[in-house]
Parts: structure tokens; sequence; C-alpha cells
């Protein structure tokens, strides 16, 4: 039986640790969580807010996903946009999911990501 999602894992090109962490840690306001040493050699970084963690590792032949993301739930959505485009990161609106404001984001490396939060009634 599955109990919960324990983590999501990006792909990120080799040298992009220094532009991840600017991005997940300063524009999102995630934590960076220590990866186990015989991981740590491989490269990458891993971030977490509370019980959600996303984790990037290093691809050599690194392609972004055109479609693939993770849904990151977020509450005060409007300051949470106005936060990331300060950063210089792109806020694209989307009204096509109902009962929820949502937008898509990208990290510095091209991994698209999206952040929702349920509507108020």
């Amino acid at each position: 039986m599955i109990t919960a999602l324990d983590h999501v894992q990006l792909a990120a090109p080799p040298g992009s640790e220094d532009a991840l962490r600017a991005y997940y840690v300063d524009a999102l306001g995630l934590t960076e969580i220590p990866k186990p040493p015989a991981l740590a050699a491989r490269g990458g970084c891993w971030f977490a807010a509370g019980p959600v963690q996303l984790h990037l590792g290093i691809e050599e032949d690194f392609r972004p996903a055109r479609k693939a993301h993770p849904g990151l739930r977020v509450t005060g959505i409007t300051a949470f946009a106005e936060r990331l485009a300060a950063h210089g990161a792109p806020v694209t609106w989307d009204d096509n999911l109902p009962g929820h404001r949502r937008f898509f984001s990208a990290d510095p490396v091209g991994n698209r990501l999206e952040f929702l939060e349920p509507a108020a009634h």
C-alpha cells in the first residue's frame, strides 16, 4: 500500500547546482537538505519545505521535460508569484483547472513547475 509521496526528482545539467540553489532557496524559499554522502558525490542538490522534498539530480545529457512537472500547492499564490517574478523567474498564469488558481514557472535549467492554490469559495 502506498502511504505518501516521499519526493519528486528532477534532472539538471552538470555544474548547475549554484543556479539551482538560487532558485529553489532564494526564490522559492525551500531549505537545502544534505544528501547522503554516497549520493552527494554524484552532484545535484536536495530541497525541502516541511514534508515536501524536491531532489535535483545531475544528468549528463540533460534536456528539460516539456510536459512533466511537479504540482506544488501554495498559500498566498499572488504574493508567491510576485516573489518569483521579482527573482527573475517566469510566471505564466493558467485558469484551466476548475476550483484553483495556478501558474507555471521554470527553474534556471528549464524544469517546468506548477504552483496551485484552491480558489476561495
